[in-house]
């Protein structure tokens, strides 16, 4: 075959894939065309349905709590209480870490190498229980040659009393001979002389005496200082040495813990010193146990202001019989300051704010009406309203933002039993 009539072939070819291709589409196209007439206006595209679904559930900015009008014919949907009267009173939060009322780091008062250390940390010790014990070999030695001293001091007492009662005895037979002419006045001062010189040894012996005793007690009260006793009843929180240490006076052996009592010690800010007092009433809730809550007391507030932070030291006591609480858990207080009182309070999503004015949206049938009011201090169980509401008036709870004055409005429930909004005649 010539390639002239090869390549009238292929032309041909292409011509007719390209005809067959144009029927096919079509054909298809028809077919399309065809089914979504079929299927009719609930068919549209994807948009259409979401929109239609948003209306029917009353979507968009109008469907919701609160909100507008906008896209739908359903009136804002809102949740209704009313206002309630309680007790009142305010609370500061605030954050700190729990410590122990006492802790006592536990040091010997003199220097000596560890023999027996008989505690570790977590165990229970009682007032005066030995903790540990140094080595003691030589100040035993001491305390020995310390009473042997001693009683060379006392036995010199004694040989110099024997030496005064002979000095004595001999001024005594001096003066008769002396009376009666024997003796000189010379030999009668000797005499007189060897009785004071013997009564300045005495006294001599009689302080050498007192001073080896001094010098024993003290020898002895550094032997029992080689004992190492418990302070106070607690908890041993730290170990800090091992048995075979060199261990100097007054470098920590081990730390005691008193936990039935336990401190968190927080800064509070000038403004609110003024209304706490001592033993008023605080919550802590610790974090290690999930928020639960413990109650304490507020012991001391600290006489002089940081003047850095403007604020003063308080310290909140906390009762710990069970020993539960550990020093340096996180905690989180609330103190209570001031007197309680009772006040109108309403939930704080039902306070609005339009501009400067503060206020709350009165159901009125079911049509708002912005309402202006006083508030208070703002507590867990919500807001406190001074002035502008009484206790038992219905107002709007959730879903008041955004809503204009005299609005009508659809009630959450409200209507639960006679079926949706747009089924109303």
């Amino acid at each position: 075959m010539s390639t002239s009539n090869k390549q009238g072939i292929i032309v041909t070819l292409v011509i007719a894939l390209s005809v067959g291709g144009l029927f096919a589409f079509r054909f298809f196209q028809g077919r399309q065309s065809d089914s979504a007439q079929a299927a009719g206006p609930q068919a549209g595209p994807p948009g259409q349905m979401q929109g239609a679904n948003q209306n029917q559930r009353g979507g968009g900015p109008g469907g919701g709590f609160g909100g507008g009008n906008f896209g739908s014919n359903r009136p804002p949907l809102v949740e209704v209480g009313v206002a309630t009267e309680g007790v009142v009173r305010e609370r500061l939060a605030l954050v700190g870490a729990l410590r122990p009322k006492q802790q006592v780091e536990v040091v010997p008062k003199i220097t000596g190498r560890i023999q027996r250390l008989l505690v570790d940390v977590g165990d229970s010790v009682t007032e005066g229980q030995l903790l540990a014990e140094l080595e003691g070999e030589e100040y035993e030695q001491q305390v020995l040659r310390a009473e042997a001293t001693l009683a060379v001091a006392n036995a010199t007492i004694s040989q110099r009393q024997a030496e005064l009662a002979n000095a004595k005895a001999d001024q005594a037979r001096g003066a008769q001979l002396f009376t009666e002419g024997l003796v000189s006045v010379q030999s009668q001062d000797s005499l007189e002389t060897r009785v004071r010189v013997v009564e300045s040894q005495l006294t001599l012996a009689q302080a050498q005496v007192r001073q080896a005793q001094a010098d024993l007690a003290e020898l002895k009260i550094h032997q029992q200082q080689t004992k190492i006793f418990a302070p106070l009843s607690g908890w041993i929180g730290r170990r800090y040495v091992d048995p075979g240490a060199l261990v100097n006076a007054n470098s920590p052996i081990v730390n005691v813990l008193y936990l039935d009592s336990m401190i968190t010690e927080v800064k509070v800010p000038e403004d609110h010193l003024g209304n706490l007092k001592v033993g008023n009433r605080a919550l802590v809730s610790i974090d290690a146990f999930g928020g639960q809550t413990f109650e304490g007391r507020v012991a001391r507030i600290a006489p002089v202001l940081d003047a850095a932070t403007r604020s003063g030291s308080v310290q909140v006591e906390i009762a710990n019989p069970g020993g539960r609480l550990k020093a340096e858990m996180s905690a989180r207080i609330q103190m209570e300051m001031g007197s309680e009182h009772r006040s109108v309070v309403v939930p704080r999503d039902a306070v609005v704010m339009r501009g400067q004015q503060t206020g709350v949206n009165l159901l009125e049938g079911d049509r708002v009406r912005f309402q202006l009011i006083e508030t208070g201090i703002t507590t867990e169980q919500g807001v406190e309203v001074v002035a502008g509401l009484k206790a038992g008036t219905t107002i709007v709870t959730r879903g008041s933002q955004g809503l204009q004055d005299g609005a009508v409005v659809e009630v959450q429930g409200k209507n639960a039993a006679s079926g949706a909004p747009g089924d109303r005649s």
